[in-house]
């Protein structure tokens, strides 16, 4: 696989996006995963196992790699940082797919960077499993998102709140440009490096926009649709990213940096996983919010590709940014629909269904109901009360309040086209499973981390794998914690 068919791009903007850098070398590199699914996909052949952990540890830089660690700024919880970069990650180049777009092939953990500001560059086991896990289901979970393509350890330890063995991951992503990237040239005053910027990107990831009299509105208009369907499947999840940075939002759409992040168990509007988020700045219910202050911060960057006035510039940013609330109200109330049933629609039901559902996640909040396996029993429900309903009330502190809003939701389906079983199956496709709960992804690390066992990470990760299909066997993995078990904060790994 020394021969993988980079057809690098990024590269030809020049030195000012990126600084040239060599992954380093580690001491005895061991592989966790390889990602065969996503290989094939890309239309990559291996010839060993000990060629694929020389590569995927950066031991070795594959035929075509242009190494380089990319510049970018970025806000963070607020507060801008006007250099930052690939501080622990390199992209070694870019490939084409066979569906004809381009996608991006970055170590991350690989040591040194010019952007790595006294930090050791590395990435500490754990960190790097949970991205992998987390990332690759939401693929199966039909969420936009970076992709894992493997996982090594190093052989090393790195030094974190104590002695962590090592790891890096290999991701894949339609790009890895950020918000930030392009706040690091408009803090400049480089608009001709914006410019430069946005052309790569409308070239590599939104070329149809290219068709527009002005592509940088359309851009700017593609984006926001893309980051409010987004952040909309996530809420629909219960998934919180945990640190939404301008510098941790893709410009392509994608999740990325699957850092402090986490499914929620019990459903509760305000919850933090993230150590560092003291103040809820990226709380569950604030991350639509956020990503429209993100999305702001971007418009700034592009607003002399608007118009030579600035006034007019503003205007046309504004009527932009403005579709992002109607864009994501109207994806997270069709998907929520689609979770709850509520499969005819019309003008008529719009305000009762927000209502309903709104109705929904206040009782399951007020009777600390798990997120996931509400939605799962809800899924199994018959148009009529039943011995069925017995699962589902046991999740609720008063199961009385899950019956008045039960006899609601069945009022509202009265008027139903589909039979219960038809109901059920379209339910059953949106509302999952198994998420890859906190606990379970700690016990995956500790395992490692502590006893060089990745069994508990492999089975978890197969798993995973089918997140819509109820699997023989696998029962443990649909519950929520024990309080003992219970994990409150997860870290980004720095």
């Amino acid at each position: 696989m020394k021969n993988i068919p980079f057809n690098n791009q990024y590269v030809n903007l020049g030195e000012t996006f990126y600084v040239k850098t060599k992954p380093a070398t580690v001491a005895n590199p061991a592989l966790i995963k390889f990602n065969e699914e996503l290989a094939n996909d890309l239309g990559l052949s291996v010839t060993s196992p000990e060629e694929y952990t020389d590569i995927f540890s950066g031991n070795v830089i594959p035929d075509g790699a242009e190494p380089l660690a990319m510049a970018y700024a970025g806000h963070q919880f607020g507060g801008f940082n006007p250099q930052l970069g690939d501080g622990r990650a390199i992209l070694l180049g870019e490939l084409d797919h066979p569906s004809g777009v381009s996608l991006s092939v970055q170590l991350k953990g690989s040591g040194q960077t010019f952007y790595s500001r006294n930090g050791d560059g590395c990435a500490a086991l754990g960190p790097v499993l949970r991205e992998y896990l987390v990332s690759e289901v939401m693929v199966k979970l039909g969420v936009p998102t970076t992709r894992a393509l493997a996982a090594v350890t190093t052989g090393e330890q790195v030094a974190r709140e104590r002695m962590l063995p090592g790891g890096v991951i290999t991701r894949v992503a339609s790009s890895f440009v950020r918000v930030g990237t392009f706040e690091f040239f408009a803090a400049r005053d480089n608009y001709e490096a914006v410019k430069q910027l946005a052309d790569y990107v409308i070239e590599h990831n939104y070329p149809r926009v290219s068709e527009y009299e002005n592509p940088y509105i359309a851009f700017l208009q593609a984006v926001v649709d893309r980051q409010a369907n987004l952040i909309a499947q996530w809420m629909q999840l219960g998934f919180i990213h945990g640190v939404m940075n301008t510098d941790n939002m893709s410009i392509a759409g994608e999740t990325i940096d699957y850092g402090p992040c986490a499914f929620m168990d019990v459903f509760d509007r305000n919850k933090v996983f993230s150590s560092i988020d003291r103040d809820g700045r990226y709380a569950y219910s604030n991350q639509a919010s956020i990503g429209m202050w993100n999305l702001t911060r971007l418009a700034e960057t592009l607003l002399p590709l608007f118009a030579k006035d600035s006034e007019a510039a503003i205007e046309i940013a504004k009527s932009v940014l403005e579709t992002y609330i109607e864009t994501y109200q109207r994806a997270w109330l069709d998907g929520m629909r689609n979770k709850c049933g509520l499969l005819e629609v019309s003008d008529k039901t719009v305000h009762e269904d927000k209502t309903l559902i709104d109705s929904l996640l206040d009782t399951m909040a007020a009777n600390h109901a798990d997120f996931t396996l509400t939605f799962f029993y809800l899924s199994r429900l018959s148009a009529q009360a039943s011995q069925e309903d017995d699962a589902i009330r046991k999740l609720f502190d008063n199961p009385a309040q899950f019956d008045s809003w039960a006899a609601r939701w069945r009022e509202r389906l009265s008027n139903k086209k589909y039979s219960d079983v038809e109901r059920q199956e379209k339910m059953q496709a949106v509302n999952p499973v198994y998420i890859p709960r906190n606990h379970q992804v700690e016990a995956a690390i500790r395992a490692a981390e502590d006893h060089g066992d990745f069994s508990v990470f492999h089975d978890l990760h197969e798993v995973l794998q089918n997140p819509y299909r109820k699997q023989k066997g696998r029962d443990s993995y649909m519950l929520p914690p024990e309080p003992h078990e219970e994990v409150t904060q997860t870290f980004c790994g720095t």
